[in-house]
């Protein structure tokens, strides 16, 4: 059982989670952050990817409530016997990827991504990327919209819209998806073990200049990417057993 003696509440600064969060704190007080078993945020899922960012070095576990409007991410909202929820939820714990990305003026950044990333296109010209799977060339040259390699976490994201694969959250895959991939025109992505190092390289940067994202980190005009999961680092994530996150993903695959 997770303990759930101390929480810390936290919300979005949405109208409807600004009003959850005062309701709670009213019921059941509020500790900082750092002295908290469980931190619970209020909001949609854009803040419970941003409170797991946040996280991501604590270690600490991370009960969400739905205050937004999709809530993939998050439980119902319900503020009876909160602590006994919290205290049987299910833990979820995820890797995030780790981008790095060396820019046209030879910087180099990293960010982590807790559900994708995803390069595209910066201007009316579609990108050229050279794939490298663990120093093996896979597609010498791939013309497309975008490229996306995404997380079990993150594949009913915006890699489900763009046609990719739900993956089972305890999957050790990542999905390569593209966006409107022209050539090969019938390639339509990749599974690959969570454990391989990605190297993608801008083809023509000059002319068709690429940008890279990872979750809500955007670094522009970049000349080459690398992407690999990390082993030290990750996100935990607390969920209703009824309604538990492995469920949800199941779920999404039979939906129309």
């Amino acid at each position: 059982m997770v303990s759930a003696e101390k929480l810390a509440f936290i919300a979005s600064p949405a109208p409807d989670a600004q009003s959850a969060l005062e309701e709670l704190v009213g019921l059941y007080g509020n500790v900082p952050a750092p002295e908290a078993d469980v931190i619970v945020a209020l909001g949609g899922d854009g803040f419970m990817l941003q409170t797991l960012h946040e996280t991501i070095h604590t270690g600490q576990r991370v009960y969400g409530m739905n205050c937004g409007s999709v809530g993939f991410l998050m439980n119902d909202y319900k503020t009876d016997n909160l602590q006994a929820r919290v205290a049987t939820a299910v833990e979820n714990e995820f890797h995030p990827l780790l981008m790095t990305a060396t820019d046209s003026d030879g910087n180099t950044s990293t960010a982590l991504a807790i559900n994708e990333v995803y390069l595209f296109r910066q201007s009316y010209q579609a990108a050229k990327l050279r794939v490298e799977i663990d120093g093996h060339v896979r597609l010498e040259e791939l013309i497309c919209d975008g490229l996306m390699i995404a997380t079990p976490a993150g594949s009913t994201a915006y890699n489900l819209s763009a046609h990719g694969p739900i993956l089972p959250l305890e999957a050790p895959l990542l999905a390569m998806t593209p966006v409107s991939a022209f050539r090969p025109r019938r390639w339509r992505g990749a599974l690959l073990p969570n454990q391989v190092c990605v190297d993608l390289t801008i083809l023509e940067p000059e002319k068709r200049p690429v940008n890279a994202v990872a979750d809500n980190t955007e670094i522009k005009s970049i000349l080459h990417v690398r992407v690999a999961q990390t082993a030290d680092l990750k996100a935990r994530l607390l969920s209703d057993p009824d309604h538990s996150w492995s469920d949800r993903i199941l779920a999404e695959q039979f939906n129309n």
